[in-house]
Order: C-alpha cells, then structure tokens, then sequence
C-alpha cells in the first residue's frame, strides 16, 4: 500500500500583497529537504482572510494559479490551498488543488464565516471534492467547514483516508480549533491535517497557528504550535487500513444523503 509524504506550511501572511506571499512561499518552500507528494497551505493565502474580494480577486487565468501550476511541476507535488476567486461574476473563497501535471481541480467553501460577514460577499459552494492522488482518497475543505461534521462526514459511497482543512482561524478560538479537528479524524476514521496561519491580520485578529496532523484514532503526528515553517510527515496507508479493520466504524454508521 502507498505512502504519502505530506508537507504543510505555517507562516505569517502579508495583508493584500499576493506578489509577496507567493514569493515569500517560495522562499520557504526552497527549504523541502526531501521530495514530497502533497504541499498545502493556508486559506486565503495570496492575501490573508479579506472581505475586500472586489479588490483582491484574482480568476482563473490570474497570477496566483499560474505560480500555483508551476509550483506543483517544480516540485513534482500537488500544490493546495484557497484563494480569492472571480468566476463569472461571482467572488469564491476557493481552494484549488493543483497537480503537477498542469490539471486544475477546486472546491468553493461550503460554509462561510457568518460573524465576519463572508456570507455577504462570497458565494457558497454546493459540492464536495474527492481527490484520488498518488494511492490516497483525499477531501480538501476550508476553515469554517470544520464545525460542520454532516459536511465533513466519512461516506461509503465516497470515502476518503485524509481529510484536510486550510485555515484563518484566530487564536481567541483556538481550544475549538484543536477539539474540532481531533474529532473530525476519530470521527471519520481517516487521518486529519488542519494548516492555519500565525500573525496578525490586516483587520488586526491574532492566529496561534496550532497546524497539526492526526492519524484515524486522533493522536498528534506533527504539532506546528506557533512555530513559522514547513513541516512534513509521511502517512502510511497500510497503517490506516489495519485500523480500519480491526475497528469498523465505518461500516456501522448511519445512511444519509447529503444535499449541497
């Protein structure tokens, strides 16, 4: 069974300059000491967590997914992690999911943060994304989708081992941050990443970082804790898998649909 070597990077943003977040990635990305198949980074990273989408979305054909696509084929890895998107009139947060071979995939965030007003910018997604990469069933989601377990939710009829969540979540909620992740893997019996940021914002919120990865039962296998960095840990599948059998939570759940 494969492995997967997964990379997730913790840093400061600079506010509204996504010139110098993708060179400041870069920089930091320049430090990978070993290959790796999976790079994620935070929400929003091109400008930090902004209600200022008119002016700072870029589309499709913008800067930020052209240095996305060709970060991925310098690294021979997927590149992820979400972006302020203009598509056909509408502003996204949205995560994009870029292959080293130049293929594009995305999920727009289901769930927008309502005490900061997202809702009244940005529109709402409607459908989950399921990424087959290298051996491995990954379910990439956004920030404030963490506290929606039904959103999150191990299905059989489209499973994942890893669920992953880019963040802004600052530091005056991180106690939910740190239980909301821990849950969602024991719940899901899958592993769980969650890549926030640290520093503060241009609307003057704190981020503690607190990025961590968790294996299927919810123990830590990297801790970030406030440190700025990249930090890579390699998943063994077959790991999963004897878990998975010895414990059959999954085959005991309850069936549901979910709606968009």
């Amino acid at each position: 069974m494969p492995d997967i070597t997964v990379s997730f990077v913790q840093t400061a943003l600079h506010w509204h300059d996504a010139a110098a977040n993708r060179a400041h990635f870069d920089q930091l990305l320049a430090s990978l000491a070993q290959p790796t198949d999976l790079i994620v980074l935070p929400e929003m990273f091109s400008t930090g967590f902004s209600m200022d989408a008119a002016g700072q979305a870029e589309t499709m054909q913008g800067a930020t997914v052209a240095w996305l696509r060709d970060t991925a084929a310098r690294h021979n890895a997927v590149v992820t992690g979400s972006v302020i998107i203009e598509d056909h009139g509408h502003y996204y947060n949205r995560l994009l999911w870029a292959r080293p071979d130049g293929g594009l995939s995305w999920y727009n965030k289901r769930h927008l943060f309502t005490l900061a007003g997202e809702q009244r910018t940005y529109t709402p997604g409607t459908t989950r994304l399921i990424e087959h990469w290298r051996g491995w069933r990954i379910c990439p989601l956004v920030c404030y989708d963490l506290r929606f377990p039904v959103w999150s939710r191990n299905q059989p009829v489209e499973p994942y081992d890893l669920v992953l969540y880019v963040a802004n979540w600052p530091a005056v909620r991180r106690t939910a941050w740190m239980t909301l992740l821990r849950a969602r893997a024991i719940e899901n019996v899958a592993c769980a990443l969650g890549v926030n940021r640290v520093g503060r914002d241009g609307s003057g919120h704190e981020y503690s970082g607190d990025s961590a990865l968790l294996d299927a039962q919810g123990n830590y296998l990297v801790e970030a804790e406030s440190r700025d960095g990249v930090f890579t840990h390699t998943l063994r599948l077959e790991d999963l898998e004897v878990f998975r059998a010895r414990f059959g939570a999954l085959n005991d759940g309850d069936a549901f649909e979910l709606r968009g």
